[in-house]
């Protein structure tokens, strides 16, 4: 599992004509660290500085909505006597069935008559209207907390939104940082909304800059791409070893700790 990787990462270090010509060899016969000036170089007159730049504005704008939404959903459907509020939450967890590729048209003709194309709202802003997932997972933590400590809170005079910031985030940390970190990878990962609604290459994303990075090129220069790809697997790694202890705690919904 872990060899494609490696050998990524090996072959971002070999020159360009040893990179097939010797595939299975981990271990480069020189090391060609002027992959990684090449591809930092980009395409079209843009470096890769740009569009790490670009990825990170929306990874973490992205993220910040997603997370901040579905937590306020959450404690509403989790805490809150509305009406109807089993029929919103059934159309809720219904959206996680319907397929994307439904909803492509609708939202690229919305995003088009609000003058959005070619900029980052379209990718960003609809993360600000709470993801189902995100959603049911902070609830059934939401749950696990004791409502007499809501009823404790109300006699000290909180309101709701006082017992939502005072008591249930603090107790729900290890749902909200589960979900920055499924948000953060898959906002990484995403190349099919770059791609449709982005037509710039100064405005690319990391994702987006890869694929297109050889089909800029002439000559194609697979050390460079290689280079570059194995710098965007970076952010996901470093992520990954410093909150992996939250995944399972967050998923697992223990509860609350002494």
């Amino acid at each position: 599992m872990i060899y494609p990787i490696l050998w990524l990462a090996a072959s971002s270090l070999k020159p360009n004509h040893e990179i097939f010509a010797n595939a299975y060899s981990l271990i480069p016969s020189r090391l060609e660290f002027s992959n990684y000036v090449s591809g930092w170089n980009g395409f079209a007159g843009t470096t890769f500085a740009t569009f790490f730049k670009n990825s990170f504005i929306i990874v973490i704008w992205s993220t910040v909505g997603a997370v901040a939404s579905s937590a306020l959903v959450a404690y509403g459907f989790a805490r809150i006597r509305f009406k109807g509020k089993g029929f919103w939450f059934g159309c809720l967890m219904m959206t996680m069935m319907l397929p994307h590729d439904v909803t492509v048209i609708p939202q690229y003709v919305m995003f088009a008559k609000l003058g959005w194309l070619s900029s980052f709202k379209p990718i960003i802003v609809p993360s600000f209207f709470a993801m189902p997932f995100f959603v049911f997972l902070m609830m059934q933590f939401i749950r696990t907390i004791p409502p007499e400590l809501d009823e404790a809170a109300k006699m000290d005079g909180c309101s709701k939104f006082s017992i939502f910031f005072r008591v249930v985030l603090p107790l729900i940390t290890p749902a909200l940082v589960t979900s920055t970190i499924f948000s953060f990878y898959w906002k990484w990962d995403d190349f099919y909304n770059p791609l449709l609604y982005l037509n710039k290459p100064e405005m690319y994303p990391v994702s987006l800059a890869l694929k297109l990075f050889l089909d800029a090129e002439s000559v194609n220069n697979w050390g460079g791409m290689f280079a570059m790809a194995t710098l965007s697997l970076l952010p996901i790694v470093i992520v990954f070893f410093i909150f992996q202890k939250y995944i399972v705690e967050g998923i697992s919904t223990s509860g609350l700790k002494g």
